[in-house]
């Protein structure tokens, strides 16, 4: 086994704007654990080469491009490629778009303006844990749940019975607090409030934080003002 290169996400940026994709790269660059291996300026330029044999983990894949947008590329890849991760890149600050895009099968979603941590962070979270959050996505999530009556993700176990405490921690992350703000406000350490996160996941079957809001919102256990 090579343990050098054994943990190196390949990544693919797909943007029509040269100077973007390049700064971009450069960024990337001084990771050891990214490693840019294309770049394409269209879906249907990055479709062609998909099937020409690039394998990327990720894609860092913009909406508004010539030829081929993002919004359509998404499915395609997905259809074809459900292994690689998809981070979808906008200028645009805009929830009705970013849920369209998560049930179409995206990863994250970030704006173009995300500094180079946050889109190394958004990289290396969806790799390994399939989606990265944000405050934009959580938002969106939430406010397109509350908006439906009946919405579509199915929540396996919509009866668990919770603690006040594990409540507790579920209002306070919804209210997008960290780990340390939630730890104070309850007096409790960081490390039991990542206990009792685990223990909210594992009790309602769900797998991330947004899981876990989804949850919260469909099971009302969210309090009025938030």
């Amino acid at each position: 086994m090579n343990q050098g290169t054994e943990d190196v996400i390949k990544v693919m940026i797909v943007d029509d704007h040269v100077l973007y994709r390049a700064g971009v790269r450069t960024a990337l660059s001084i990771k050891k654990d990214i490693q840019v291996i294309a770049e394409a300026d269209n879906g249907l330029h990055l479709m062609n080469m998909l099937k020409g044999g690039i394998a990327p983990d990720v894609i860092l894949l913009d909406i508004q491009m010539p030829v081929m947008d993002g919004i359509t590329t998404l499915p395609e890849v997905k259809k074809l490629y459900p292994q690689i991760k998809i981070i979808m890149l906008t200028l645009l600050d805009d929830q009705s778009m970013v849920t369209r895009l998560m049930e179409l099968g995206a990863n994250s979603y970030l704006v173009k303006t995300s500094d180079a941590e946050t889109i190394y962070d958004a990289i290396k979270t969806c790799y390994k844990q399939e989606f990265y959050f944000n405050t934009l996505t959580n938002k969106a999530l939430l406010n397109n749940l509350r908006q439906k009556n009946t919405p579509q993700v199915r929540l396996p176990q919509e009866d668990a019975q919770l603690t006040e405490k594990e409540i507790t921690v579920l209002r306070l992350m919804c209210e997008e607090k960290s780990t340390r703000e939630i730890a104070e406000a309850v007096e409790l350490s960081p490390r039991t409030i990542e206990a009792i996160r685990d223990r909210l996941k594992t009790k309602t079957g769900t797998k991330s934080t947004a899981g876990l809001i989804m949850f919260a919102v469909r099971n009302k256990l969210l309090k009025e003002d938030l």
